[in-house]
């Protein structure tokens, strides 16, 4: 039996709206859902964070807890990998990976955009035939990769994520950095959506992305169809 490379999973560092108070983190069934699916299918996981180490989790985010989310967040890997010891860029070889996925939550939007040392790692996947995949706010990790032309790689891309009307009712328009519409299309992404709150995900090539916290294990399951196509 040949052994499938793996999925890298990017999780948040950051645990407040900026310089507020007000607590975010990681939404945890953007990460619980997908890994379960990866288990499914029996493509193995590996967690890093911008800073690696300690992963907030976005209280709000709780409030959404399945069955099956939390069968993942019981299990003692998913509590040392993925919520106390990522691991930083730094220690992560991108050979070993056939995707990366970007888990949302709004802490994301502070320390995604700007990592150059995880941009260069979803840009070495890539450029190897791997995916690009992401889900809600998770989009803002792929905001700034470039080829080796310099060029941004969603650039004429469909790409999806948490839409204005989302962050609206979500009450956090007026928190938010930046909207990920406005960021898609300025590097010239082609940002599709549909209904608000409700399941969906495009793939276009090697990107698949999903647009909010119920999309996440349809994410995994293209990204799973399309390694094994």
């Amino acid at each position: 039996m040949i052994t499938m490379k793996k999925a890298l999973v990017v999780l948040t560092n950051t645990p407040a709206y900026g310089a507020t108070n007000h607590p975010t983190g990681l939404w945890l069934g953007e990460a619980t859902e997908f890994v379960s699916e990866m288990a499914k299918a029996n493509i193995p996981v590996d967690y890093v964070s911008p800073k690696g180490g300690f992963v907030p989790l976005d209280p709000r985010s709780m409030k959404y807890v399945t069955a099956p989310i939390m069968s993942v967040y019981k299990q003692p890997d998913f509590i040392k990998r993925a919520l106390t010891s990522t691991l930083q860029p730094s220690q992560v070889d991108p050979n070993d990976y056939q995707a990366i996925y970007y888990a949302g939550g709004h802490g994301v939007m502070w320390d995604f955009p700007n990592n150059v040392e995880l941009q260069a790692i979803a840009a070495k996947i890539y450029q190897a035939g791997g995916y690009i995949t992401a889900v809600c706010h998770g989009v803002a990790g792929l905001l700034n990769i470039r080829d080796t032309q310099g060029n941004y790689l969603i650039a004429g891309k469909k790409i999806t994520g948490f839409t204005t009307a989302e962050e609206i009712l979500a009450g956090k328009k007026s928190s938010v950095p930046f909207l990920n519409k406005t960021e898609v299309e300025k590097r010239g992404g082609n940002f599709v959506k549909k209904r608000a709150y409700k399941e969906f995900v495009v793939q276009d090539g090697q990107f698949i992305t999903g647009q909010n916290p119920f999309s996440a294990q349809a994410v995994a399951k293209k990204l799973i169809q399309a390694i094994g196509s």
